[in-house]
């Protein structure tokens, strides 16, 4: 079998577990991780697997593709570059709607410069779940779709929650409240340098947490809020032709940056085999994105 060289860009959770997934996967090799905090001669260590640490993808021989982990607001800059230098790309994007929209947009002149290929939004989150939301509605064209994430750790809204100045360190933990609703607790660890209540109407007002009930916790560390499981529950409610009362479940419980990063891995599979552009899961064939031939997979899982 084939092997791709493939490269990590970024080594927070989702990092690291995409070089678990990418080390283990029989159809592609780890080249390497870029990071900011490399050092010349620098090695990482996984379960399995040793590979350089570098500050710049440049440093690393024979990249085709890379799994770009860092935050959503910081995709754009890293991608740009890495597309129209024909190295495609697959990230987790993790904003909902219009935004995925325009990054799709942003990306695409890059991927056409590069001949190279982008994926994006490619989590459970958006990603898989948006697949199992359009597969709902094939089946059943006139309803109501409703998406519960939770109890669990949001890596993203984490994330935004760590940038705002005064925070020397936070958790966002997602919270169901039922029919697609959510409630948010962040709980921080203050700075000092700047007042409480303006770090938390910082945070509740973010783009990210201004559609949800937020309430901002201090406390004296994040430690036991940190759990990297996730849960989700989509559930659609519809009707077929004439049948009425029609429902659809889906629900899983994964341990978040894991899942992430192995989706991540099937995006790349399916993109290596699309044509130059940027694409979302809901563009790209499901069986491209498992390891084997089209026909194994045909007389495996139908």
């Amino acid at each position: 079998m084939q092997h791709t060289r493939a490269a990590i860009i970024g080594y927070g959770n989702v990092g690291r577990a995409a070089a678990d997934a990418l080390a283990a996967s029989p159809d592609f090799e780890l080249a390497g991780v870029v990071r900011r905090k490399a050092a010349p001669g620098d090695l990482l260590r996984g379960h399995s697997w040793v590979a350089p640490s570098v500050s710049s993808i440049t440093d690393l021989e024979g990249v085709q593709a890379a799994l770009v982990c860092v935050p959503t607001r910081e995709l754009a800059k890293v991608e740009f570059a890495l597309l129209e230098s024909g190295i495609s790309v697959v990230d987790a994007f993790d904003i909902h709607g219009e935004a995925i929209c325009a990054h799709k947009e942003a990306l695409q002149p890059s991927a056409i410069s590069g001949q190279a290929v982008g994926v994006i939004a490619s989590g459970w989150d958006p990603g898989i779940d948006s697949v199992i939301r359009a597969l709902m509605e094939v089946a059943a064209p006139a309803g109501s779709t409703y998406t519960n994430f939770g109890p669990g750790m949001s890596m993203g809204h984490s994330v935004i929650a760590r940038s705002v100045p005064g925070v020397e360190d936070a958790i966002s933990i997602t919270l169901p409240a039922g029919r697609g609703r959510h409630k948010r607790a962040v709980y921080v660890v203050p700075d000092g340098s700047r007042p409480f209540q303006d770090v938390a109407g910082d945070i509740a007002s973010d783009p990210c947490f201004v559609d949800n009930e937020t309430e901002v916790f201090p406390v004296t560390s994040v430690e036991p809020f940190a759990d990297n499981g996730h849960a989700v529950r989509i559930e659609r409610e519809g009707v077929i032709g004439a049948a009425s009362g029609q429902v659809f479940e889906w629900h899983m419980k994964i341990c978040n940056p894991a899942a992430t990063a192995q989706i991540m891995l099937g995006a790349l599979r399916a993109a290596l085999r699309a044509e130059p552009g940027v694409y979302t899961l809901l563009e790209l064939p499901i069986a491209h994105m498992l390891p084997g031939s089209i026909g194994e997979n045909i007389r495996r899982l139908i």
